[in-house]
């Protein structure tokens, strides 16, 4: 199978209810994410987004309607086919999920310590690679509770592509983090986009990084997409809930200037 097909995702009509339909989550969602390509899934609590993502990584099935990944829909995938087609995809979860006990080095190297048959010395070439392209060639030895919230997603990173996977999905990766450490985020996810270039996929409140960083942004809103373009296109959108969810961006970032907001 070809890397372009392999990353390929794309979700036709689906649908997605809870408590006995009383509650639709998704109504209908129709995208694609481009292979290659930085996508960012806007939208506010509750719109669907982190339901969406679920429903990739199969995780959840449609009520109706297909999840298309890598050319197979993930909604027909059970047990071990299941499994092996999650392979494709690296994940980073919103707080990185490292576990407390294991170096750096050992968080890195879990998955293809447990999912490979390589040697030790190739599993500490592929985690001493992997931690030099994100900017950490030298904290193999501690521990998460002895480096800083960005170093933490540096290695949740690292973590997320040792594998070499052809999707990457991130899960509100900048939500909660000081100024500082979300620049750091920001600058990671762009290394990744233009060092592998990889299908990412990204479920966010993030305005500023979205339209810094992001090929197309997608925005949900009531269980369905409402747009789906570029940036540049993203800031002129007409849609009611879009306009409020900019200009509530925008008042947010005059009180912080006019020093409203501590």
């Amino acid at each position: 199978m070809e890397t372009k097909t392999q990353g390929q995702v794309r979700l036709v009509n689906v649908f997605k209810a809870f408590r006995d339909g009383r509650d639709v989550v998704l109504n209908g969602v129709n995208i694609e994410f481009p292979a290659g390509k930085l996508t960012y899934i806007l939208g506010s609590s509750g719109a669907g987004k982190s339901v969406t993502l679920k429903h990739i990584l199969g995780l959840l099935r449609p009520d109706r309607g297909e999840v298309w990944v890598g050319g197979k829909d993930m909604a027909k995938l059970r047990g071990r086919e299941l499994l092996e087609h999650r392979k494709l995809f690296g994940m980073l979860f919103q707080n990185s999920a490292l576990f407390d006990d294991f170096t750096v080095f050992e968080n890195v190297a879990l998955p293809l310590v447990e999912h490979t048959n390589l040697t030790k010395q190739e599993i500490a070439d592929k985690v001493a690679n992997a931690l030099q392209v994100l900017g950490m060639p030298h904290s193999h030895d501690k521990y998460p509770n002895e480096i800083s919230g960005g170093m933490k997603k540096r290695v949740a990173l690292a973590r997320a592509i040792i594998r070499e996977p052809q999707i990457l999905l991130y899960d509100e990766p900048t939500t909660g983090l000081d100024p500082v450490t979300r620049t750091t985020v920001d600058d990671l996810i762009a290394t990744l986009k233009r060092e592998l270039g990889l299908t990412s996929i990204v479920i966010s409140h993030d305005i500023p990084s979205a339209l810094l960083l992001a090929d197309q942004i997608a925005f949900l809103h009531q269980g369905e997409i409402v747009f789906w373009g570029k940036p540049a296109e993203f800031r002129k959108a007409e849609h009611p809930a879009i306009r409020a969810f900019l200009e509530a961006e925008e008042r947010t970032v005059q009180a912080l200037t006019e020093g409203k907001l501590h």
